[in-house]
């Protein structure tokens, strides 16, 4: 007799989301994520003192104006959560299509919130599942985003007898089917509305002592940025790189997003073109901030036309990425029988 090949599983991951558009709801999803020491770093005095404005004054003023925005993007649940289990379906199609009959299995998870992280990967171990491909939907690598689930998967191991044989995707942003997807999403954008005077791309923010001790995010976010600029030949000039969802009192990585749609709106740019390229789904920070709250920003200022280019989401091409991802991180699982799932 042959031994059964070890279970195995696709993980994507997303950042997290609140359950509900209600203030608890909102209360316990920040609180989760703004104390990992990976979000806002600090030890000693310094982790004390943030204990205090966090439970004291972020969580008892920020949960209620939150709630209230989430409620204006909420369809029966979050935006991103729908959003992460259409990819998960979708790509779990891709898979028995190009693997009839042993095709691994697809789970969606968070960082923070639920379907939470560390508790997927203990139904997964329960379940038989041996060896597990996490694939964080960051294109750009971050400590502050990518990291987090490093030491969630890590921490399992650490109280886990029989290990995952497991994989762990860095980065994409620079990936040809990434810049592909993006570039064909801005061309869709300009066929249906016209071409903008100005393509902006709009990265989400670190502050910027985490890039001087070296955190690669920014450096990344430019290189997709101008990767993508010569896809869609726009020339230097035409297009720029910000950085968007700046928080608390210290500097953040430059150019911000809100202050750059100001300026080129008082500069007489009539039109521009916005796309997150950080963000594989849609989600409150493209859907209220970019697409509503920098339109605004932009139109009151002297701009005329304002198009927000939507997230990857679960377009054909995205999940091709995926699918394609998959294959080159863990394609020796993939060879006929290897994945085990029949």
């Amino acid at each position: 007799m042959t031994q059964r090949q070890p279970k195995t599983a696709i993980l994507l991951v997303n950042l997290g989301t609140p359950d509900q558009p209600t203030p608890a709801a909102v209360r316990r999803y920040l609180g989760e994520f703004l104390w990992d020491r990976r979000v806002i770093e600090g030890s000693g005095p310094r982790r004390a003192l943030w204990w205090v404005i966090l439970n004291l004054i972020i969580l008892r003023v920020r949960p209620g104006k939150v709630a209230k925005l989430y409620a204006s993007i909420w369809e029966q649940d979050s935006p991103m959560r729908k959003i992460l289990n259409q990819q998960v379906a979708a790509l779990q199609l891709a898979l028995q299509q190009r693997y009839p009959g042993h095709s691994p299995d697809v789970f969606s998870a968070m960082t923070y919130g639920s379907p939470g992280l560390a508790q997927r990967l203990k139904e997964l171990h329960g379940d038989g599942y041996r060896r597990v491909l996490v694939m964080p939907l960051y294109p750009q690598y971050s400590a502050t985003s990518t990291a987090p689930v490093f030491d969630k998967v890590a921490r399992f191991q650490l109280e886990t007898r029989d290990l995952f044989d497991v994989r762990i995707l860095k980065d994409y942003h620079d990936h040809p089917l990434y810049i592909g997807a993006l570039a064909q999403s801005v061309r869709e954008q300009w066929h249906a509305q016209g071409r903008g005077d100005k393509l902006l791309l709009s990265f989400h923010g670190i502050p910027k002592a985490y890039y001087e001790q070296g955190d690669p995010y920014p450096d990344q976010c430019r290189t997709t940025a101008r990767l993508l600029a010569e896809a869609l030949g726009v020339a230097d000039n035409d297009y720029l790189a910000t950085f968007q969802s700046r928080f608390g009192p210290a500097e953040w990585v430059k150019p911000y997003t809100d202050e750059t749609l100001e300026r080129l709106g008082k500069e007489g740019v009539k039109s521009i073109d916005v796309l997150s390229p950080a963000f594989s789904a849609d989600c409150l920070e493209t859907l209220e901030e970019i697409a509503e709250e920098n339109r605004e920003v932009f139109l009151k200022a002297g701009g005329k036309q304002y198009h927000y280019v939507p997230a990857l989401n679960a377009r054909p091409d995205h999940i091709a990425l995926l699918l394609q991802l998959v294959e080159e991180q863990a394609g020796h699982w993939l060879q006929s029988g290897d994945a085990g799932n029949e």
